[in-house]
C-alpha cells in the first residue's frame, strides 16, 4: 500500500511539473517569440558595428539587450499570445533567477570588451547560450539543448579564428533568428500542447 501511494504521489508530480511547463509553453508561445526579439537586437547591434563602430555596437547589445522582454512580450500581444505564465507556476521562479545569473555575468562580457571588442560579442553567445540551456527544463523542449549549444559552439570557433564584432554579433543574431523561427513553427502546429 505504501509503495502504491508513494507512485501515485511522484506521478502527480511529474504531472504538476509537465502542466507548469505546458503552462509556460502555452504562455510565451514556446519561448520562440523571446528568441526573435534577442536574435533582432543581435541584428542590429551587428548593424551598428558595420556601419559605425564595434564599441557602439556593444554599447547598443547591451542596452538594446534590456528591451528583449518588452520586445518578446509586445510580439506576444500583438499575436494573442498571452505573454505570461500562471502566478501559481512553480518554474516562475526558475524563469527570474535564470534571468539573475545571466545578468550577473554581463559584466563579464564588457571586462573581455577591454581586451578586445569582439571578446564581448563572444563572451555573450556563451552567456545566453547557456541560459538557453535551462529552457530545456522550463518549456520541456529539447531544442533548446541544441540552440545553446550551437551559440557555445560558434563563441569558441569566432575566438579560434578571431572574428571580428561584426561577424560575432551577426552569427548570434542568424542563430537567433533561425531557431526563433523554428519554434514559432513549432508552437504554430500544436499551440495547444
Amino acid at each position: 500500500m505504501n509503495k502504491q501511494l508513494q507512485q501515485l504521489d511522484t506521478s502527480s508530480s511529474v504531472k504538476s511539473f509537465s502542466n507548469a511547463q505546458a503552462n509556460l509553453r502555452k504562455g510565451y508561445a514556446d519561448g520562440a517569440l523571446g528568441v526573435l526579439a534577442s536574435g533582432t537586437v543581435w541584428m542590429v547591434a551587428a548593424l551598428v558595428a558595420f556601419l559605425v563602430s564595434s564599441q557602439a555596437a556593444i554599447w547598443t547589445l547591451f542596452f538594446g539587450g534590456m528591451l528583449i522582454h518588452p520586445f518578446g512580450l509586445l510580439l506576444a500581444k500583438l499575436m494573442g499570445i498571452p505573454g505570461s505564465h500562471s502566478k501559481q507556476n512553480p518554474l516562475g521562479k526558475l524563469i527570474m533567477e535564470g534571468t539573475i545569473f545571466m545578468l550577473m555575468c554581463i559584466p563579464l562580457a564588457l571586462l573581455l570588451s577591454l581586451q578586445n571588442h569582439a571578446w564581448f560579442f563572444q563572451g555573450m553567445l556563451l552567456i545566453i547560450g547557456g541560459r538557453y540551456l535551462t529552457f530545456s527544463t522550463l518549456y520541456g523542449i529539447k531544442t533548446y539543448w541544441v540552440l545553446g549549444a550551437v551559440l557555445g559552439a560558434a563563441a569558441f570557433a569566432l575566438f579560434f579564428f578571431n572574428g571580428s564584432p561584426a561577424i560575432s554579433a551577426l552569427s548570434g543574431s542568424m542563430t537567433e533568428i533561425g531557431f526563433g523561427i523554428f519554434l514559432f513553427l513549432s508552437y504554430k502546429k500544436n499551440p495547444s500542447q
